[in-house]
């Protein structure tokens, strides 16, 4: 299975689980008197929308290469993750304006069965997170590991909402806005986690350098390559799922520009076969 297939894979994965899990939090939030359910919800849908994102983003951007595109179209996936970034913003948004409203305006105490559905549904976010967050690096997907913190983050607001009815519930009339608390809560923590999946998508757009392990290795299997005796600068640029390489290699500057330049070829080739995941490869030749 491809690295692309593997991330559709998990894409529908969250589609069909954040569907279903939309329905019955809202089903939950209104029939059980939970305004933190009824947020779960509203989060939930946002990670359809999300996940279908993710879904184009990663179609999109394994599209090979072509005039107007000779690097690919890889960069279309943190472009993906800022529009993700935006939904969780959206959501937290509403979550933390309806739950200062709710706790301002009497209500009643939830029911109490809807702890045992939220128990239900942090053990499937947490499972599902973990699902996700290890196809994303298995295909080094920026926006399917955005999507993998959307369930974590989703957990993580159903724990809030768990603890609110809880504490509502044990501690009767005059806590009945515990509930709310717990959503406002849960809302300033997705803003938390939207920096959280923000910043690497974000380093991928600048070309910032965080890969010195790949680099490490890029410089292990030049040496295995005949004729290259050292490596010198090595530059790494991320797009969607592949990596694109800049490499100066040294050689015996008393071979021919032929001899270079087959040497160069066979790096090239050897270094994508060892490691799929690169993309394009430069190799420039330096005399020794």
């Amino acid at each position: 299975m491809t690295n692309e297939q593997t991330a559709v894979k998990a894409t529908y994965f969250s589609i069909i689980g954040n569907t279903l899990l939309a329905i019955i939090k809202g089903l939950a939030g209104l029939f059980g008197n939970s305004y933190a359910l009824i947020a779960d919800a509203i989060e939930s849908t946002t990670d359809i929308f999300s996940s279908c994102l993710v879904l184009f983003g990663i179609k999109y951007s394994n599209k090979p290469a072509d005039e107007n595109h000779p690097y690919g179209h890889g960069r279309a996936e943190p472009l993906v993750t800022f529009l993700i970034v935006g939904f969780l913003i959206t959501s937290a948004t509403i979550i933390a304006y309806e739950s200062i409203s709710n706790i301002q305006t009497p209500h009643e105490l939830p029911k109490s069965w809807t702890l045992y559905v939220l128990g239900i549904i942090i053990l499937w976010k947490e499972y599902s997170f973990r699902v996700v967050m290890k196809r994303s690096k298995e295909t080094n997907s920026s926006s399917l590991k955005a999507d993998a913190w959307h369930h974590r983050s989703d957990a993580i607001t159903s724990i809030a909402a768990f603890i609110g009815i809880a504490i509502a519930l044990i501690l009767g009339k005059g806590y009945e806005s515990a509930d709310d608390w717990a959503a406002l809560f849960a809302s300033g923590f997705i803003l938390y986690n939207s920096y959280l999946i923000f910043r690497p998508a974000l380093g991928e757009i600048m070309d910032e350098h965080l890969y010195d392990d790949l680099v490490e290795e890029i410089r292990v299997i030049s040496l295995t390559v005949t004729g290259i005796i050292g490596t010198e600068k090595c530059f790494i640029r991320k797009a969607g799922m592949q990596y694109h390489v800049d490499l100066h290699a040294r050689v015996d500057a008393t071979i021919t520009v032929k001899e270079g330049h087959d040497i160069a070829h066979h790096l090239k080739d050897t270094l994508r076969l060892e490691i799929p995941q690169i993309g394009h490869v430069l190799i420039h030749i330096e005399p020794n």
